[in-house]
């Protein structure tokens, strides 16, 4: 049995441990709350943007390169992480399906990734086209819509034929779901009605006017939209990974406590057993 000197040291060393988690685990769940609100009222908007961008472009014969599908030689998938970890498998999850993408793939894969974790592991194997770490510093749209830019920029001179895009959807603090979403070329799964019902519109300026406005719009909103997903699930994930944290080192201290104590208590006994017996052995 270890000294009461190292128990004593164990219990410190684990209750400051405990005060840490404890500490992060409530700055989570404070930033968790604005996060979550934001992603919560930018999804109707960017779902029904999308939806409108994609029943316009249903309904009429019109080319766009962002529209039109061609033979996929180089993939470019956009990889969302975290700058930091202490959230569980928030970021290995994503890392995983971003590997399995890559050795499933025919093409040529590479990475555009969002968040220092994601480009730290990534960047060992595989190709890295750029890293953007400093955008949750200023997690702003101005700031999200130059990468998306950088993207488009890239489609339109063919270094890319396919970009897709893997994070963490937020759903709630202790779920998050690793999506696979198709970024470029802009996928058209509309369905019959929806044409018909759009073309019943007349539109202001025309359509080919408004589809060629709306879809760079669209694309800035969506990746906004992943990483304001990926950022609400990262808070999610550790004040979930914290909470766990230091239930464990209560349970810790509590099982270093009972042991100090027995210990101790053991110490206490033998002290008074030597006292006892060389009181004996005086008056023997």
């Amino acid at each position: 049995m270890a000294n009461l000197k190292e128990i004593r040291n164990r219990i410190s060393s684990v209750s400051s441990t405990m005060q840490i988690t404890s500490a992060m685990k409530m700055v989570s769940a404070a930033k968790l709350k604005k996060a979550q609100d934001a992603i919560t009222a930018m999804r109707p908007y960017s779902d029904k943007l999308t939806q409108m961008l994609v029943n316009l472009s249903s309904s009429v014969d019109f080319e766009n390169v962002y529209l039109s599908p061609r033979k996929v030689k180089n993939k470019l998938i956009v990889c969302i992480t975290s700058n930091r970890g202490l959230c569980g498998a928030f970021n290995s999850n994503v890392i995983k399906k971003c590997t399995e993408i890559a050795n499933s793939s025919h093409e040529n894969v590479s990475f555009l990734c969002i968040g220092k974790k994601g480009g730290d592991i990534l960047s060992k194997n595989y190709k890295v086209v750029q890293s953007n770490n400093e955008v949750f510093d200023d997690l702003t749209f101005e700031n999200i819509s130059e990468i998306a830019e950088k993207l488009m920029s890239m489609f339109l001179n063919k270094e890319f034929d396919s970009v897709q895009i893997v994070y963490n959807k937020f759903k709630n603090a202790a779920t998050q779901i690793v999506i696979q979403e198709q970024y470029l070329p802009i996928e058209n799964n509309d369905s019959e009605n929806d044409q018909k019902e759009s073309s019943d519109y007349i539109f202001e300026p025309s359509q080919i006017e408004i589809i060629s406005e709306l879809i760079p719009k669209s694309l800035k909103t969506q990746l906004y939209k992943s990483i304001r997903d990926s950022y609400a699930s990262e808070h999610g994930a550790r004040m979930t990974a914290m909470h766990k944290a230091t239930d464990n080192a209560t349970e810790l201290r509590d099982q270093l406590k009972l042991t100090y104590n027995k210990a101790r208590q053991a110490a206490i006994t033998n002290e008074i057993l030597e006292i006892v017996g060389g009181a004996e052995a005086l008056n023997g």
